[in-house]
C-alpha cells in the first residue's frame, strides 16, 4: 500500500480511505465490523467519519452512530494503534445538531468529547471542520455562489479564535491534526496563513468531493495544495455509485443510494448518463473494471492524499478493494481526459 504524507505533521495516510457514513443506517454494525477487519488486512487503515453520520437518511436518532458503531469496533479489540481515525465538527444548518448552531470556540471542546466518547478512544488522528460557517459552493451550489455577504474580519476572528481552541485540543493530546471540508482556496489559504502567524494547527488536508464526475478541484485548490502540501481527501471518488454504471438505462438497484434519494443530491441531470456511458467506453477499451478505474485515476493525482470510497455491502468493499492492483496506462489517462473535455460539469 502505497502512502501519502498527510500535510507536515509527520503523519502518512494510505491512498484508500474507508468512509463510514453508511455505517448505522445501510451497513449494520456487524457487517461494518467485518469491513473495517477486511480494509485494515487490506492495508487501507484509515477511517473517516463525521459527528452527523451516518447519512441515508440523516436523522436525529441515528446521529452519531458511525463514530459509535468504530467505538464498539475498538471496544471489542480492534486495534487503535493500527488505524488512523478522522472525524469532523458539523457546521451550522442540521437542527438536532445543537440546534443549528456552527462551529466556534465554544463548541470546539464540547464537540470533540463526544466524538471521543462515541469513538471509545482517547485522541483522533485528524479533526476535520466539516463545512465553513460562511458557507460553501460544494454540493452543487456552485451555480449560484455568492460570497458578497461575507464579512471579511468576522470570519478572519473567528478562524483565528477556532485556532486557539483547536490548539488546547492539540496540547491536551485529543487530536494529532486538523483538516478542512467543503472548504475554497481562499479559506484554506487563510487558515494557512493564521496559523503560520501563530494562531494554532497547520491545516494538514481537505476533504472536498472529487471525481471523473466532479472535478471543481483541478485548479486554485490543486495549486494551493501542491505548494503548501495541503493533501486531498477526495469525497465520492465513484460519485455516488455513478460510475459504477449500475445506475445507467434507468436502473435503481434495490438498497442503492439512489432507491433512498432518487437524484443523488442533485448529481442526476441529463448530462451526467451520456458522460459516465463515455467513461464507461474507457473502461471497456482498456479491459477495465469501471470501480477500478476511477479509484485507480484517483491515486494518479498530484495533490491526491487519500480517496475517501464507501461500500453498503462487504461484498462490494472487496471488489473496490481490488482497485488497489490496477495501474493505469497513459493511454488511459488521455482517453479519461478526452471525456472530461467532451462532458465537462455534468453536475
Amino acid at each position: 500500500m502505497k502512502m501519502n504524507p498527510l500535510g507536515r505533521t509527520g503523519i502518512t495516510v494510505p491512498e484508500l480511505c474507508l468512509g463510514t457514513m453508511t455505517f448505522g443506517t445501510q451497513t449494520p454494525e456487524a457487517e461494518a465490523h467485518e469491513q473495517i477487519d477486511m480494509a485494515l488486512e487490506a492495508g487501507v487503515n484509515f477511517l473517516d467519519s463525521a459527528e452527523m453520520y451516518p447519512v441515508n437518511p440523516i436523522s436525529a436518532e441515528t446521529q452519531g452512530d458511525s463514530e459509535r458503531i468504530i467505538g464498539t469496533w475498538l471496544a471489542k479489540g480492534g486495534p487503535r494503534d493500527k488505524v488512523i481515525i478522522a472525524s469532523k465538527h458539523s457546521g451550522d444548518g442540521w437542527d438536532h445538531i445543537r440546534d443549528g448552531a456552527g462551529i466556534s470556540a465554544k463548541s470546539i471542546p464540547e464537540v470533540i468529547d463526544g466524538n471521543l466518547r462515541r469513538l471509545q478512544t482517547d485522541y483522533m488522528d485528524l479533526y476535520q471542520f466539516h463545512w465553513p460557517n460562511r458557507g460553501s459552493y460544494m454540493f452543487r451550489k456552485n451555480w449560484e455562489y455568492d460570497p458578497s455577504t461575507q464579512n471579511r474580519a468576522e470570519t478572519l476572528d473567528h478562524m483565528i479564535e477556532c485556532l486557539e481552541a483547536l490548539q488546547a485540543a492539540v496540547d491536551a493530546g485529543k487530536i494529532r491534526a486538523f483538516g478542512l471540508s467543503n472548504e475554497s482556496a481562499w479559506g484554506t489559504s487563510e487558515w494557512l496563513r493564521l496559523s503560520e502567524a501563530g494562531h494554532g494547527p497547520r491545516v494538514a488536508s481537505i476533504q472536498n468531493e472529487y471525481s471523473l464526475l466532479c472535478r471543481l478541484y483541478d485548479t486554485d485548490l490543486a495549486e494551493l495544495s501542491v505548494n503548501e502540501d495541503v493533501g486531498l481527501l477526495a469525497f465520492s471518488p465513484l460519485a455516488t455509485g455513478l460510475l459504477t454504471g449500475k445506475y445507467q438505462n434507468g436502473a435503481v438497484p434495490e438498497g442503492s443510494r439512489r432507491a433512498l434519494k432518487d437524484d443523488l443530491g442533485g448529481r442526476v441531470t441529463d448530462r451526467v448518463f451520456p458522460a459516465v456511458e463515455a467513461y464507461m467506453q474507457v473502461a471497456r477499451d482498456f479491459d477495465l473494471d469501471p470501480v477500478h478505474m476511477a479509484l485507480a485515476w484517483c491515486r494518479t493525482r498530484p495533490f491526491m492524499a487519500s480517496a475517501i470510497f464507501g461500500a453498503t455491502r462487504t461484498a462490494q468493499l472487496k471488489h473496490a478493494l481490488g482497485s488497489l492492483d490496477v495501474t493505469l496506462s497513459q493511454e488511459t489517462l488521455t482517453a479519461l481526459n478526452n471525456v472530461h473535455r467532451q462532458h465537462p460539469m455534468v453536475y
